[in-house]
This record gives C-alpha cells, structure tokens and sequence, in this order.
C-alpha cells in the first residue's frame, strides 16, 4: 500500500461524513426544508399541540435517543486521531504488513480513559487509565486495547463482573463516584487476593497521572506474534511516552479535579491544536515459544508483568497524534474497541482474562450502539474494503445489492470467498492442546505477592511514601474495622514495613508476619527514572503593573525552551510595565491556580490591587508544597523570601537573563523536587 495512501486514507474516508451545517438553509433529516423552529403546530395560538407535526416529533424524537449508553467501564475518555510509523521491520518475529517496511505509516486512533468513574466524573480520580488504539491497517482494523498499567486486579475473566460490581459506587447510595476509596472495593481485594500486584500500582504514583501525554501503555495481556514460516514468539505491548512519565501529587489531583474536572482532556485537546503532538514510541517483549516456561512466574497471568531486566522491550516505531476529533460523540463515544481485532501475523495465547475480552467486547458493543452494525460507524469503518453475508440489523448503513447473502452458492460464483493464508486469509496459530475440560486455575498462577513485592522494592523513598499515604487515605476512608484489618494482614505479605506503617497511620497493628521473601527490584518501574524534559510544561507567570523590561525577553526565551508561559495577575485585560510595554493577561488568581500548572515564575511582587501580594504568596505556597520548580526575578525575589523559600531545592532567585531561563528550563525537566523542605 502506497505511504501516502495508508496515512491519509482513513481521514480521506471521514471526509464524506463531515457536515458543516454553517450557511445552510435548516431541513429535517429527510431533506425537506423548514420554515419555523420556534414554534410547535397547535389548534390555535393557545391551543394544543397537533400530532400531524412531522417536523417537532422527529426533533423531539431524535433529542429523546441522542443518549447511548455509556460504557460500564472507561465511561470518561478522550480521543485523538494520528499515525503510527514503523523504524525497523519485524519480519522476524510477524507477518502482519503494517510492521513490516520501516518508513511505512499507518493511521490510528486513540482513546485515553480513566476505569472506574461514569461519564461526568472527574479525571483525575486515583484510577488506572485506558490506552487503546486503532490501527486502520490495510489488512483490517487492529486494536491494541491497553492500559497505563501493565498487570490486572484478576486473572480469570469470569471474576471481571465481581470486580467491577465491588469497585462502582456502593449500590445503597451510588457514593463514592470514580473511587476505591469505599469497603466494597478493598473488601474484595482482602478476599480476591490475586488483586495484590495491581493494587500497588494503583496506590502509587501511576494511578494519577500528569497526562495523557506522560502516561504509558501497556497491553497487559500476553498476546502471540506469527511470521511467515509460521514460528510464534509470545509478546507484550507497550507505548512509551518521548516527554517521560510523569505524575501528580494526590492533593494536587483532588485539587484539579474541583479547579477543571476536564483537566486531562484540555491538557492533550490544546496540546494538539498548538502542534506540541503527543509522541510514543511502540514497543515488544518477546518470549520464544520454547522458552513459555523458563521464568519464574507464569508468562499467561496478567496478574504478572515481564520485567524489562530479563525480557527487555524491543522498539518498532513511533506513533504521533496529530488531530483533534471533529465531534467528540460520533468519534470517541461511538468508537468500539475489540483485543479480537486482529491482523495476519497477531494471535492470541490462552491467558484466561484474554480469553474472556473476546466475547465481552463485542457483546458490550451491542447494547451501546444498538445492533450488530456498529463496525459500518465511520470512526469504525476499516479503510479496506470489506464484503460477506451478513445483512441488516439496526443501523445498517452498507447498501448490499444482488440476490445472495449466503455461503456456498452458485447464483454469485460462490462469493464472497474465504482465501488461503498465501492469499491474505486469516489462520488460527495451530496450538497442540490435550487436556480435559475443567474448572480451574494452574497452579503456576498462585503466587500473589511475590511480584507486588518486586514492585514495592523498585520504588524511590518518595515513591514508596506516596503508596503508604495511598493506603492510608483508601483505608482510611472504610468504615468497616474488619475491612481494613484484612487488607493490613494482606500486604504484610507484600512487606511488612509497608503494611505496618500504614496500620500505624490508621491505629491499628498488624498481626500476621511477612513471608515476603524477594529481594529483586526492576528500576524500570520506578518513574524517577523515565526520560525528563520541559517541553509542553505550562508556567504559571505571576505579573503586577510596573514590571521591569527585561521581563519580555525572559518570556521570549521561555518559549524558545519549549515551554508555554502564561500570564497570570490580578486583573483581566493588559498590564504594563515600567516601560510602558503591555502584556497580555491570560488568567487572573480567580480564575487559574497553581495545580493547573507545572512551574511557577515570580516576575512581579505587586500588582493593580492590594490583594496581590496575598493572592501571589497563597499561590506560591501551594506550589512550593507540591515540590514544584519556583523561579523569582527582580521584585518578585522579594516576595520569595518573605516566604522563607529562597535557598530551597528548585527555588531559583539571584539570577537574570539567559542564565535563569536555562537554569530554570533544567529545574522544569526534573519534575518535582522531592527533597525539598515543607
């Protein structure tokens, strides 16, 4: 397929579904044009609505069923659309096309979601986050349906509705929304205790994250790679962010969540709309057949990840997003994701939470978008064609002439017609399997605790007080005393230090004996060692009248480093400095706050209104107590060092010109600074 042609034929398609309705006479769905909007048809100016009026009982029809479900899980996303660009062929290791000529591109889109919270929830809830993406290859759509977590609550599908059951809002008062923080929850996973790896991921630092744009994926499950000489390669999936991994602090997150409850969706909508595109690279672990049993843990249990140490993750290329959707709900509400999508040269492996997302998926699609036609949506629409017998169902758009729609038949040459391997047809990785039919689980799949623990000796001494803090809140938050004794004695069996130093914070005492026992750690985990960059960070710019000239160039060089500045004051409109130059404001202490940014920079110390000084320092403050990059020139060194912060790790003062942009672009790449004193 033409490079050309393959990254832009899927917006070529979605061209003929856009309607710009701006100019335009109004009709009715049928096309007939409308004389009045306004107005009902009545029996009179008073009198009562007549039932002949065609034009109000399709509009109000229409408006009545312009609300599908919402997905029972992943109800709160966003999606962009981009390309992916292979660097090196993975011929070696899969037949599927896309992978196969570096250079080549692919279009895709992708929609990044929290789990647990309905539609109209906050972003950033302590959630894991979905990470699934669309390949509109040219064999078919591929979906790779992943996560920014890569290990599971369960290990068997069957328990998904369980899990989920106990995770929603307690069903007696549907609160909390978008939180685990409830007995439900943690009474589960003290009694499902399969939970144990996950749940650490979820108490730390990945479960908030900064961004979309910072966060990475994983395809969780083990999935089957096949070349053309039919040898298979066990596989995971992983997007890695080219910004880094990067995290909010907890008060922060609970903060943003009431300052903009659409805090993540803004952050990758501007992103793109300013051409700061979102980039990750697409990576594999690889496990030859032969070698299925050489680990120390079952490669099959999505309970386990494969550390980068042992397994390390192989590169294949890079995908970029580029465009905004055009409409949110045709787009990425009616956006259907399946991990049984699949092209030539991607199968999958008996891992039993795999086994289950194959039916689940589309049976899900049915309900939310009404019938079985769901695939002829445009955003679902493959950019190849496709043909066979199935007809009609709710919302068929294909319009299928001829007399056939059955297979075999003679009337149409026996067409549609299944094809070979060699030509293109899909086959099933031919697995020997001689068991009996049983309900059970391997024994192989029975260590809970030994990689929660890998997990827990990976992290940094911040890391690791941030799970602590986790727990404590989570716990904190159940009403039940039995509840929170179990999860205590639970995760003494991650480690003990962990779990005693939550009992404390909580009153309680531990009473069980860690049988924890490994002592490895994988610094792949730990996020303190993903790459750190400052661009795309926003500084909040703290500006007064009066400021001194030299503060434009400041800016200028700011945003020559990558980063995006913006003004912040006391009032609305302009504000001018000594010089008589104007800048203009782009929010006031009202209507921004310190969490919404990633820096602080004090370039003023007063402003038009005596409440400056004040509004400044409360901002200040907030961000020096979430360990961010403070940076203070000219007056606004004063107002610094009334706050006692000058000399603190990441607080820059003392310092003009091009010497403090670098410094303070470095201070920006490092994140937080942890070892500051609060």
């Amino acid at each position: 397929m033409d490079k050309k042609v393959a990254g832009n034929s899927k917006n070529e398609q979605l061209e003929e579904f856009r309607v710009d309705d701006q100019g335009q006479a109004m009709t009715t769905n049928q096309g007939l044009k409308v004389s009045e909007d306004e107005f009902s048809l009545k029996a009179g100016e008073r009198g009562p609505t007549l039932m002949e009026d065609f034009h109000f009982r399709e509009k109000m029809t229409h408006f009545d069923h312009e609300r599908i479900p919402e997905r029972v899980v992943h109800a709160r996303g966003y999606a962009a659309h981009g390309e992916f660009e292979v660097y090196e062929s993975a011929s070696e290791f899969t037949k599927a096309k896309f992978l196969q000529t570096p250079g080549k591109k692919t279009p895709v889109f992708v929609r990044f979601s929290t789990v647990a919270g309905s539609r109209g929830s906050g972003e950033l809830a302590r959630d894991a986050r979905g990470f699934a993406t669309k390949f509109y290859t040219e064999e078919g759509n591929y979906d790779l349906v992943a996560n920014n977590i890569p290990v599971f609550f369960i290990q068997d599908a069957i328990k998904f509705p369980d899990l989920v059951h106990a995770l929603k809002p307690e069903p007696h008062n549907e609160i909390p929304q978008a939180a685990s923080a409830h007995d439900t929850f943690w009474d589960f996973v003290a009694n499902n205790q399969e939970s144990a790896h996950m749940v650490m991921w979820t108490m730390s630092d990945r479960a908030i994250p900064r961004s979309f744009r910072m966060m990475e994926g994983f395809g969780v499950n083990t999935f089957r790679f096949v070349n053309d000489a039919g040898k298979s390669h066990f596989v995971k999936f992983h997007w890695k962010p080219l910004l880094g991994t990067h995290s909010v602090v907890w008060d922060e997150a609970q903060k943003i969540n009431g300052k903009d409850p659409d805090f993540h969706r803004r952050d990758l909508y501007e992103a793109i709309e300013n051409g700061d595109y979102p980039e990750y690279e697409f990576g594999v672990q690889l496990i030859a057949e032969e070698d299925e049993f050489k680990y120390d843990f079952d490669i099959l249990d999505p309970t386990k990840l494969w550390p980068e140490e042992e397994i390390p993750v192989k590169i294949l290329g890079k995908m970029t997003l580029n465009r905004n959707v055009d409409n949110v709900f045709a787009e990425t509400e009616q956006v259907a994701f399946h991990p049984g999508s699949v092209v030539p040269g991607i199968d999958f492996s008996n891992d039993p939470l795999l086994q289950g997302r194959l039916f689940s998926y589309t049976d899900t699609q049915l309900i939310r978008l009404g019938g079985p036609n769901f695939h002829e949506l445009p955003i679902n629409r493959p950019v190849c064609p496709f043909h066979n017998n199935q007809r009609d169902g709710y919302g068929r758009q294909s319009i299928n002439v001829g007399r056939v729609s059955y297979h075999k038949n003679s009337l149409a040459n026996n067409t549609p017609t299944p094809v070979s391997e060699a030509e293109g047809g899909y086959t099933h990785y031919e697995e020997k399997i001689d068991a009996r039919k049983v309900r059970a689980r391997s024994e192989s799949f029975k260590d809970h605790f030994t990689q929660a623990t890998l997990f827990w000796n990976s992290m940094s001494d911040t890391e690791k007080e941030h799970i602590i803090n986790a727990f404590s809140f989570e716990l904190g938050k159940c009403k039940e005393l039995t509840v929170r004794q179990q999860v205590l004695e639970m995760f003494a069996q991650v480690d003990l230090d962990l779990a005693s130093k939550v009992a404390e914070n909580l009153g309680l005492v531990v009473q069980g004996v860690s049988t924890a026992t490994n002592t490895k750690s994988s610094p792949a985990l730990s996020q303190l060692n993903t790459i750190m960059k400052p661009q795309t960070r926003k500084i909040a710019v703290l500006v007064g009248e009066g400021f001194e000239e030299d503060l434009p160039a400041i800016l200028a060089d700011l945003k020559a480093g990558g980063t995006m500045p913006e003004i912040v004051s006391d009032h609305h409109g302009s504000v001018a400095g000594a010089d008589g130059t104007l800048l203009p404001v782009d929010h006031t202490f009202l209507t921004a706050d310190s969490v919404l940014f990633d820096a602080v920079y004090v370039a003023s110390s007063h402003g038009k209104t005596a409440m400056f000084e004040k509004e400044a320092s409360y901002f200040i403050k907030e961000a020096y107590a979430h360990f961010k990059p403070i940076g203070a020139t000219f007056s606004g060194e004063q107002l610094v060092d009334n706050l006692h912060f000058t000399g603190q790790a990441g607080v820059l003062t003392k310092e003009t010109g091009k010497g403090f942009v670098d410094s303070f672009l470095n201070a920006i790449a490092a994140h937080r600074f942890w070892n500051r004193a609060v």
